[in-house]
């Protein structure tokens, strides 16, 4: 038996350091009303740190920028790449070289459903 003990008479110095509750909601959220979560299902955005599993937090109030990570409708089917566009060009290109960038051309039903802002995720092996 293994015997510890902790002391019950003086405050920890960590409490100088206390900044009172944390709300998660006001954290990782900037536009309530506009935001939503998706589930990640698939690999190819292992290079941006976005993982199978992944929690996304998906902002529709901030338009689309060259290199946001991007949740996007192409052809009916969701998916998450980043963002390219150059000289009137959309590429959504994967962050795994396993995969090819998805090109937008006028033949293509296109549109951005939101912004990524976050990924939340378990760490491997824990």
């Amino acid at each position: 038996m293994f015997i510890v003990t902790v002391p019950a008479g003086f405050p920890s110095p960590a409490e100088d350091y206390a900044e009172g509750p944390l709300d998660l909601n006001r954290y990782l959220i900037h536009h309530p009303a506009a935001t939503f979560f998706v589930r990640v299902k698939g690999d190819s955005m292992i290079g941006a740190g976005i993982f199978c599993g992944d929690l996304l937090i998906v902002d529709r109030a901030l338009m689309p920028n060259h290199g946001n990570v991007v949740i996007a409708v192409v052809n009916g089917d969701l998916t998450v790449k980043r963002f390219h566009q150059e000289a009137g060009q959309i590429l959504l290109m994967p962050e795994n070289p396993d995969y090819d960038p998805i090109v937008i051309d006028g033949n293509t039903d296109f549109a951005v459903w939101g912004v990524v802002t976050k990924a939340i995720h378990f760490l491997r092996g824990s």
